[in-house]
């Protein structure tokens, strides 16, 4: 049976042990030794259960206090030794250190930085919101009717309790509408999800931003220069920007916007289709529904809205033609940007 003099004598041994240490290898003997599996404080840590029950407590922890003890001091102990190889060649510490391959911003979130920079110098606000809505927030409030195409179960994601994944950011600013009075000016960037295939340019999440202004005297020509200014920062100053009709039924009027062709600047090729011109965002004055919806006044306050997808804006100022390439994380290809 396991004595006091036993434990002090063990303490003592060790002690003297540690004293005769001089490199990393002789320590971690000494550690095995007492430690180990079939150490000498373990198989004291492994008869404490033939003591008698009476004094079973003073012996634990004087076991465990040797067992402390000697933790820390061979801790305390290698921290003071030096890394010793086994010749003097094997290791140069004078060489310099590996410096690790630094990291870069994903083109896509280099894209919506650039364009949230623009609309901040205009004054915008950028705000966030959730994914996951209800249909209110990203059909009934933005004015679209229920037999709308967009609401079948074959364009959205629904969950099993009734919600979905938003289909677009223009959630956001029925929510930012709601709980603050206009004037309103704001971009709001996220992800969306539409069960597409996908191809070289459809994907099942992507990017977009949204953008509104609500004030008392917004005008449609408001809308036109602040989008034609956009283009024009992020594509080249001579950009030429077009508004054609269309038909959204959150805006209206309601317009397509389209820019030049960066590759052919007008003049028509594979790019624009032959026609000079390419297709970027959509965008209209806010209709009175929307308004109405979320308890402002159409009388009195009128707004514009507009929405882009950051990977189509990508793409066009990259000259990327396949939209997989974003969400692959091929090295060869991030490097790039």
């Amino acid at each position: 049976m396991i004595t006091i003099e036993q434990i002090d004598s063990i303490a003592k041994e060790f002690e003297e042990r540690l004293g005769g240490v001089t490199d990393a290898s002789s320590l971690e003997a000494l550690r095995v030794e007492f430690l180990g599996k079939k150490g000498k404080v373990t198989l004291f840590l492994r008869e404490l259960g033939s003591i008698p029950p009476a004094e079973r407590s003073e012996f634990g922890k004087r076991i465990n206090d040797l067992k402390s003890r000697v933790e820390f001091q061979i801790a305390e102990y290698s921290s003071k030794l030096k890394p010793v190889s086994g010749k003097k060649s094997d290791v140069d510490w004078t060489l310099p250190g590996i410096q690790p391959a630094a990291g870069r911003l994903h083109p896509l979130t280099q894209m919506i930085q650039k364009i949230l920079e623009i609309f901040t110098r205009m004054g915008f606000d950028v705000v966030d919101g959730r994914e996951i809505e209800t249909e209110f927030y990203n059909f009934t409030a933005l004015n679209i009717p229920l037999d709308h195409p967009s609401r079948d179960a074959f364009d959205t994601f629904y969950t099993r309790h009734g919600n979905l994944l938003r289909s677009q950011t223009s959630t956001v600013q029925i929510r930012i509408m709601e709980k603050h009075k206009p004037p309103l000016k704001i971009v709001a960037p996220g992800k969306v999800y539409r069960p597409d295939t996908v191809d070289a340019s459809h994907s099942f999440m992507f990017h977009q931003i949204e953008g509104l202004l609500v004030d008392e005297r917004t005008t449609f020509s408001d809308l036109k220069g602040t989008l034609a200014f956009f283009l024009r920062e992020l594509f080249g100053a001579n950009t030429r920007v077009r508004f054609r009709p269309h038909f959204f039924p959150f805006t209206e009027p309601s317009v397509e916007v389209d820019m030049s062709c960066f590759n052919c600047h007008g003049k028509g090729c594979n790019v624009c289709s032959r026609t000079g011109w390419i297709e970027v965002l959509g965008a209209g004055s806010v209709h009175p529904n929307v308004l109405t919806a979320v308890g402002i006044s159409p009388k009195k306050y009128q707004g514009f809205a507009f929405g882009l997808g950051v990977e189509r804006m990508t793409m066009l100022k990259y000259g990327i033609h396949d939209i997989r390439y974003f969400y692959e994380n091929d090295v060869r290809f991030l490097n790039q940007f």
